[in-house]
Order: structure tokens, then C-alpha cells, then sequence
């Protein structure tokens, strides 16, 4: 942790909750872009999070956007930057209902233009602004507002939508492992070019756990195998570490899940599906990584 910088970003008496994960991965993501950094942040916790102007939250110019729009947003606010010899951070910073659903289509465009900007997704896996309705992003069997028996349809794989753009730099991070997101977003913005970053932040009211618990159940996740933490650069795939550690000795599936409020109830039909889901998700990974097709 020394390797992180000490200066800080986001300012004391935020309006986030109690153990928020999205704010805990933005402060570290600052601590690594640093203070030539404009962020982009369209409709999401996060608007909420930084507070009224003039009393916003974060040290660094913010500019709010239509849900739908953060990426375009910021393709344009990258072009009139390096047009003026600028290589100020350009960061979109959106949770998964902006970038799973509603904002999808701006991202796809900005890649395929080849924006020079870092798109990062914090992924809470629901609405968490507007009450926790499902996303995109809400696994088989969690329950939320629109879907309080179960969500009864598997997670749209975002990851692998965004790696068929073949960004240059493409990784995923939580925010119970800093060290690593740090490092991952120092990278990220010292390749030219679209980059994306992928981060689960667990969220205590949403997923209805305690707020002091909030890194332990970001390692469970890494641990049980649920989010696998790695980096693709130029289309080589690289595991990091703590996943590396983890499929070692992995944590039962059924530890991540039975402490998270939104999971109570769930089928045995649902439980084997997600851990089928994971399996085939690291095997697939873990063939990447050592160079099987």
C-alpha cells in the first residue's frame, strides 16, 4: 500500500452509504489518474455520492451526463483535449446500469472510434440510485425491487461484449483488493487508446448485508471464484494474483452466497447454475492465460 498515493480526491462527508463499495474504488481510481483528470459521470450512485455544488465531494472537475450518454460525453471532451496538445485523464466513471444497459450503445461507439479515454464500470449489480431494480448485471437468483422471487435470468456478460471491440487494455477489479485496482488503472492510462475497467463494488444495502463487511464479501467473491480479477493488454491475458491464490484454495460457492441478504431463498436449480457459470468462466479464463485455444 505504500505504492499508493497519499494525496486524496474525494474530500471527507460524501452522501454515499455506510460501507459503499463505488466509493471506495473511485477513491483509489483518483489516487491513480491524479489531479489532471476530468471525470464523467452520467446518472448513477456516484451523482449522488459528490454532493451539491459548491460543496461537491470530489477534488477534481466532474461533468454530470444523460445516463445514456457518458461515453460519447467523453469522446468528444478526449478529442478537444488532445486537439489542444492536452493529455489530461479523460474517465468515464458509471455503474452498470448506465454501461450493461442503458449506455451500452455509447460505449460500443466510442471503442470502435478508438477514443483515447479509461470507461470504468462499477458494478454494484442493480440500480442501486433509484431503489436496487435488477440491471443487465443481476445474477440468477438475487432479489431486488422488480424482482423480488429471484432474478430468473443469468448476468449479460459485459466483459466479453467489450473484449469482442479489442480495446488495447481491458481488465477486472474489486474493491476489496486496491492494490491491485490502483495498479490496473495506473496502467490503463499509460496505453493510448480506449481502455476498460471492470470493478465489482459490493453494496451493503442493496445486497443486504452488513456495511462493515464490505471488503470481506468483495474477497469472498474473488475467492469463491464468482469474479475472477485479471488484465488483457493488446489481447494477452494475464490472471492476477489474488485469483491466482484463489483457485489454489477456492472458498465454497455457497459461503459468498448465504451471507448476502438479496441471495435468501434461492433454488438449488439456481445455486448449481451460478457455480456451473463460474466453473466455465475460469476454465475458459484460465485456457486464455496459458495459450489454449
Amino acid at each position: 500500500m505504500t505504492e499508493i498515493r497519499k494525496e486524496e480526491f474525494i474530500l471527507k462527508c460524501t452522501s454515499a452509504c455506510a460501507g459503499c463499495g463505488g466509493s471506495l474504488c473511485l477513491r483509489y481510481v483518483l489516487k491513480a489518474a491524479g489531479p489532471d483528470t476530468v471525470l464523467v459521470v452520467p446518472a448513477c450512485c456516484t451523482s449522488v455520492i459528490q454532493g451539491i455544488y459548491p460543496a461537491t465531494a470530489v477534488n477534481i472537475p466532474v461533468y454530470n451526463i444523460a445516463f445514456a450518454a457518458a461515453a460519447a460525453c467523453a469522446s468528444g471532451m478526449s478529442s478537444a483535449f488532445r486537439a489542444l496538445g492536452r493529455k489530461t485523464n479523460v474517465i468515464a466513471y458509471a455503474g452498470d446500469g448506465g454501461t450493461v444497459d442503458i449506455g451500452i450503445q455509447a460505449l460500443s461507439g466510442a471503442f470502435e472510434r478508438g477514443t483515447d479515454f479509461l470507461y470504468i464500470c462499477y458494478d454494484n449489480e442493480a440500480y442501486g440510485n433509484t431503489g436496487m431494480q435488477r440491471s443487465g448485471a443481476t445474477p440468477l437468483g438475487a432479489r431486488t425491487t422488480t424482482t423480488p422471487g429471484g432474478k430468473p435470468t443469468t448476468k449479460k456478460d459485459l466483459d466479453r461484449i467489450v473484449e469482442a471491440h479489442d480495446p488495447p487494455y481491458m481488465a477486472t477489479a474489486c474493491s476489496a483488493y486496491p492494490l491491485d485496482l490502483y495498479k490496473k488503472v495506473k496502467r490503463a492510462l499509460g496505453i493510448p487508446g480506449p481502455k476498460f475497467i471492470h470493478i465489482l463494488a459490493p453494496c451493503p444495502p442493496g445486497w443486504r448485508f452488513p456495511a462493515e463487511q464490505t471488503v470481506e464479501m468483495g474477497k469472498l467473491a474473488v475467492k469463491s471464484g464468482m469474479w475472477v480479477l485479471y488484465e488483457r493488454e493488446y489481447g494477452s491475458l494475464t490472471i492476477s494474483a489474488p485469483s491466482k491464490a484463489a483457485m489454489r484454495k477456492p472458498v465454497p460457492l455457497e459461503e459468498y452466497i448465504r451471507r448476502q441478504g438479496r441471495f435468501r431463498g434461492i433454488t438449488d436449480a439456481a445455486l448449481t447454475e451460478l457455480r456451473h457459470q463460474a466453473d466455465l468462466n475460469l476454465r475458459r479464463l484460465t485456457r486464455e492465460a496459458e495459450g489454449i485455444c
